[in-house]
């Protein structure tokens, strides 16, 4: 890389640069073109690592975008090792299940780079009928996938069914009254009201029953370096359900709590998630559950825990201080709440046991413990919300035994 590069050369290069970030899943604008070819004409080009940081300083906002840009710098601006390792994942270009040891990022990075098929000159479909009878369609096999092994297409498309995710709760009866013909408590006041205006004489009694509505929703969620993978996609579920419903408050948390609740209101999703990768200064760190449960119990519990409020506690249960102090401050917040839930990613696999200390110190304290880590995780976390059953799920039982055994 050398000075005397022509300029209208490289503008036009970082132009297609920042298209495939965007296309990658960077929230890359226009004003941050203009920015970065103000960026690079300040440092100039004939220092590799200032033109690296340079534009790292421009399109990078959040911690877990780093890796990305690394890998979208080397590949784009000619590393001949990287470029090899990144051309080799597109071929074949079948639609198979991608090798466990294959990083996903880079294969949605491949994506960006080289295109999805979709801009390329499609050959002439023959029409061929067949039988569809005993196969699954892409949109089911999108609900079923694992967040972790989606590609960015599939990614895209995931974000936009969270987008209509719905999150029913099942509706708790307030101290407030509503009329009701049919309700089973005479209205003594507004019987009396319906005598005046029949100048006194007798009337029908007037009945009201109480009113229901959802209770307040809470969403803590775990944003530590284990999580990473699941973080981004669990964001834009808590901003789906924020913007769904009223008396949402949301949390994250690494080392720190921090309150996201005002940052995830705005409509627009990636602004919403620029405003809360600019408050929170812990991403993809370590893990202290007990000390953000404690923060959260002291300062917020009592805010917004009123009314029967029902918690969802999204984390791997991998704690960095080996669950001490967790069981104390988890079942304060289980007899602060109407009902606490732990969606935890790693309930995918199999073979999974509650064998690490923060899972078996937090178990005993909640009341439902489901996966997080699909589509269909999350729908089935709606169904669970919106039943009438009893507090703890029974299914419960079965992880308590295994981590007292």
């Amino acid at each position: 890389m050398t000075d005397d590069a022509p300029a209208g050369r490289l503008t036009l290069n970082l132009m297609h640069f920042a298209r495939a970030l965007r296309a990658a899943g960077l929230p890359v604008g226009p004003g941050k073109v203009l920015q970065a070819v103000e960026a690079v004409e300040a440092v100039g080009l004939s220092n590799r690592t200032d033109f690296y940081w340079a534009l790292h300083a421009i399109f990078v906002n959040r911690h877990d975008q780093s890796e990305l840009f690394d890998q979208a710098f080397h590949v784009f601006w000619r590393n001949p090792d990287i470029l090899k390792k990144m051309m080799s994942l597109m071929l074949p270009k079948a639609r198979t299940e991608a090798p466990p040891d294959r990083p996903e990022m880079a294969q949605r990075l491949a994506e960006a780079l080289h295109g999805s098929g979709a801009e390329q000159e499609e050959p002439e479909k023959t029409e061929i009928e067949l039988d569809a009878s005993f196969t699954v369609s892409a949109a089911e096999r999108l609900q079923d996938k694992d967040f972790e092994k989606m590609t960015g297409e599939e990614m895209a498309q995931a974000k936009r069914l969270l987008a209509r995710l719905a999150l029913p709760l099942a509706e708790v009866t307030t101290r407030r009254y509503r009329s009701d013909p049919m309700g089973p408590r005479v209205d003594p006041r507004a019987t009396l009201r319906r005598m005046l205006r029949s100048g006194g004489e007798l009337s029908d009694l007037a009945r009201k029953r109480r009113r229901t509505r959802p209770p307040p929703l809470v969403v803590l969620c775990d944003i530590s370096g284990s999580m990473t993978r699941y973080s981004r996609m669990l964001l834009h579920f808590m901003h789906a359900v924020t913007n769904d419903r009223d008396r949402v408050y949301s949390f994250v948390f690494g080392t720190r709590l921090t309150n996201i609740t005002r940052h995830l209101r705005h409509k627009d999703v990636d602004v919403a998630l620029d405003a809360v990768s600019g408050a929170v200064a812990d991403w993809s760190g370590g893990t202290r559950i007990g000390t953000a449960l404690h923060a959260f119990n002291r300062t917020w519990a009592r805010r917004v825990l009123g009314q029967g409020a029902v918690v969802l506690l999204i984390t791997d249960g991998l704690d960095r201080d080996a669950g001490e102090g967790l069981a104390a401050e988890a079942e304060r917040l289980h007899k602060s709440c109407r009902r606490l839930v732990w969606l935890n990613p790693l309930l995918r696999w199999e073979g999974f046991a509650p064998k690490s200390s923060g899972i078996r110190a937090l178990l005993p304290h909640v009341d439902d413990f489901l996966a997080a880590h699909s589509l269909n995780s999350l729908a089935d976390l709606a169904g669970v919300l919106s039943a009438h059953g009893p507090r703890r799920s029974p299914g419960l039982r079965r992880w308590l035994k295994e981590a007292a055994g």
